[in-house]
């Protein structure tokens, strides 16, 4: 990806297709992004081998790599070191212990961009900072080669992969449910429905609205009034829930493009009372302060 000048490549910028590159790494050759096709990347790069702030990055890291896993997500890093430096430094990771974690070994490849090619392609490498060596650079990208999002520390900060988890799981969200998330979700959270753009589909999930917001508070009142357990309680509302949007709601008078998003109200009013929202007259669901 280059700009005018052929010799200065552009920093790829969110929506745009991940830049392909062949690189050595510490599990060998791999071909990016052919390789990955299908998954969601987590590519990452770290200033130096060796150095305190990415040794706690990397044991972090793999103690959450199962986590990855199971979100159909691969763990890729770099720095401009060299192989044999990478092997050294993960096999000194393995002797050491931090925060609880220790004997830990790195499950994901490292490459080595000794000649910084693929940091140059990613604007890994910023001269303001340091010219031989890269920032904590994060691009998340798709199954599609697409890159989704990308987030930038300094030298000094060590990353929250916490909330870098957080956000792949945002965006898995909205790909499959078609819903945006605020700030602060996390899985099990309420999620924002987008904005109706036709009459017909407002009037549609603002009637839905309704019937979901009184069926909670009914749901709410019966349970509380033959003291049912809180775990229990949550079952038998998230089945009436379930059972009563498709029972009800007539989805032939629905667009298509609003089914999908109809069956995201349940997440948004669970702990939502019929005084608690107002809608625009675009269809937009929002919140009372």
């Amino acid at each position: 990806m280059m700009t005018e000048n052929e010799n200065t490549p552009r920093m790829p910028l969110i929506g745009d297709p991940a830049p392909s590159f062949d690189a050595l790494t510490t599990q060998g050759t791999i071909h990016f992004p052919e390789d990955y096709k299908g998954k969601w990347v987590l590519f990452f790069s770290h200033p130096s081998d060796f150095t305190p702030v990415c040794t706690t990055e990397f044991m972090t890291l793999a103690s959450m790599s199962d986590e990855f896993k199971a979100m159909n997500t691969e763990l890729l890093g770099l720095s401009v070191d060299s192989l044999y430096s990478h092997i050294a430094w993960i096999r000194k990771i393995e002797e050491l212990e931090w925060n609880g974690m220790k004997n830990v070994k790195i499950p994901f490849p490292v490459i080595a961009d000794l000649n910084k090619k693929v940091s140059s392609k990613y604007g890994m490498l910023q001269p303001n900072v340091s010219s031989t060596q890269a920032v904590r650079a994060v691009f998340i990208i798709d199954p599609n080669s697409v890159i989704r999002a990308i987030i930038y520390y300094p030298l000094t900060t060590g990353r929250n992969f916490d909330e870098i988890k957080r956000t792949i799981l945002a965006l898995q969200k909205t790909d499959a449910e078609h819903c945006s998330t605020p700030a602060g979700w996390c899985p099990g959270k309420d999620v924002i429905i987008p904005t109706a753009t036709t009459c017909e589909a407002a009037e549609a999930t603002l009637q839905l609205m309704r019937k979901c917001v009184l069926m909670n508070m009914l749901l709410t009142g019966f349970f509380v009034s033959v003291k049912i357990n809180k775990k229990t309680r949550k079952k038998f509302k998230n089945f009436f829930r379930i059972f009563f949007i498709f029972q009800y709601l007539p989805w032939k008078s629905v667009p298509d493009e609003l089914q999908a998003e109809n069956r995201e109200v349940r997440d948004l009013h669970t702990q939502t009372h019929l005084s608690g929202y107002r809608s625009d007259p675009r269809g937009a669901i929002s919140f009372q302060e």
